[in-house]
Formats: structure tokens, sequence, C-alpha cells
């Protein structure tokens, strides 16, 4: 996978971040989600390279990447904590600005990135996903039976863990072909190699786990804290048209109060129209990219 692109770790304040890094042109970063990593881009990146510099890095907790112990007070696996992790992989890359690109998890550290670091981003991608706030404040029957793992995923430790640990692949598998119009069989074999790898590791999952809680907890107080506040890039909001998410919410409605200039789009296919159509997703990408590194 990747081919042509180099595998790397970065020190970045103390945690390893992998990443690949490939191609020429304008930098882009792209970010992936639950419970994948970086390997997600695999048939998506190589078309980017062609016209920009492409670094696709495992979020802390998942992948290659470190996992370190949470603190009490969850701020290890905030939104805010990771969004850090990439700002620093990019500035040890030597881009001082980027076009960045997330797909669930990897789109709300995305969010919380072009927040916390505004004057690092020439573009945001968001995909798949509403805002962290939204998620937990519009909560209702409907929305809770489908993201029952939002729930499941931020109970105590060491609950969700041992039932998860117990048979990773049942239960990381029933996420992927739970979430909307997808089956294994539509994930390519040496990818779901890289997830199931990824994902058998316990502190993986315990990670993960980690992730869920701070969102539940510490990232409420951040996004709270920040609601007044609207992303000034270009933004691009992009959903699985079959997709849960496009069935609960219009999608680029809820961004468009949080960003202030919002392009939506949406993809045939559910969650994980990355892994079902890269070809589709490369060229939505590339467009807007494209446009925007045209722009003065």
């Amino acid at each position: 996978m990747f081919e042509g692109f180099r595998h790397e770790i970065a020190s970045i304040n103390g945690i390893d971040i992998a990443y690949v890094i490939g191609g020429r042109g304008p930098p882009v970063l792209l970010l992936h989600g639950y419970p994948q990593c970086k390997e997600m881009w695999a048939r998506v990146a190589p078309q980017l390279a062609e016209r920009f510099t492409v670094v696709c890095a495992d979020l802390r907790g998942y992948g290659c990447s470190s996992k370190p112990i949470c603190l009490p007070d969850r701020s290890t696996y905030s939104f805010r904590a990771l969004a850090g992790d990439q700002a620093g992989l990019m500035r040890f890359l030597g881009y001082e600005r980027f076009h960045l690109v997330g797909h669930d998890r990897g789109a709300r550290t995305s969010h919380r990135l072009a927040l916390d670091h505004p004057d690092r981003v020439f573009s945001l991608t968001v995909m798949d996903i509403v805002p962290t706030y939204a998620m937990f404040t519009q909560t209702n029957q409907q929305l809770s039976n489908t993201y029952w793992h939002w729930y499941f995923l931020a109970q105590p430790e060491p609950f969700p863990e041992r039932l998860i640990g117990n048979d990773p692949d049942f239960f990381f598998e029933t996420c992927l072909v739970g979430w909307g119009s997808a089956k294994i069989g539509d994930f390519d074999p040496e990818m779901m190699a890289a997830y199931r790898k990824a994902w058998r590791d316990p502190a993986m999952i315990h990670a993960s786990c980690s992730d869920y809680r701070a969102a539940a907890t510490i990232d409420m107080l951040h996004d709270t804290a920040d609601l007044d506040r609207q992303v000034s890039c270009p933004t691009l909001v992009v959903f699985g048209a079959d997709g849960a998410m496009a069935r609960l919410f219009d999608v680029p409605a809820q961004w468009r109060q949080r960003c202030s200039d919002v392009t939506g789009a949406s993809i045939p296919g559910g969650h994980f129209f990355i892994d079902q159509l890269p070809d589709e997703t490369a060229t939505l990408l590339l467009q807007f990219l494209d446009q925007q590194s045209l722009m003065p």
C-alpha cells in the first residue's frame, strides 16, 4: 500500500505519530476515523499525490501512533490533544499552512485543529459527521439507536474494553457494516488486514474508548466554550448520501452554524464511502483542493 510514499514516525512533544508522505505540490493532511487507521486513505492518497504533497497520519491512540495512558481529566485523548499532535507533525515536516481533510474522528480532530490553529489551515474538509456538540445536545431515540457506540464506549473502564477485547474482529467489523450501506466485501482485503492488526491491540482498544470518554466530557467543555467562534477558511462538508448521518441531520446546515464558508457535497454510499468509492472521493477532493489552490 501507498506505493511511492515514505513510511515514517515523528516524535511530537513525546508522542510518536506514524505517517506516510508522498507526492509534490501544496501540502494536504488526511486523518482517518474510527475504527480505522491511516491505511483507509491507501486508494485515495496516490490520486491526490499527483498534484499535492499528501500526508496520512495515525491519530494518537490508533494505528502505529503512541497510545499513552489516559489522565483522569480525559485530556490525553481530547480532540485538542489529537489536533496538537497533527499541527506539530506538519510543522515538523516544514509545513506552516496546509489543507486539512478528516473523516469521522479525524474530522472532529480537524475541526478542533482549525479552531485552535486557524492560521495553519488553508482549507478544511469534514467527512460524514456533524459537530460533536450537536451529536450530544440533539440526541433523540433514533440518534441514540444508531450511534449507540458513543454511549457504550464512553462507559467507565474497563467495561467496554473487556467486552470488545473478547472478540475485536466481531465488534469492529459489526461497526463497519452497521453504520450504513456497507458489507465486509466492500473493504479492500489488504486495508482490512491493516485495520484488524491495529484494532486487535488492547492498547488501541483502551485508547479508542478513552477517545469517546473525552468526547463526552472535556471535548464538550471545549466545544461549549467555542460556540460563538466560526471556522473562517473554505470548508467542504461531505456526507454519504445513503448513510445514517444523512438520514438524521441536514449535515451542511449543521456546519454552516460553525463555519463561515461551507460547500456541501454528497457521495453515494454510507459512512465508509472512502473505502467503497475511493475514485469518486478522490475526484471530489481534487476539485475542491484545486479550487482553493488557485485562490489568491
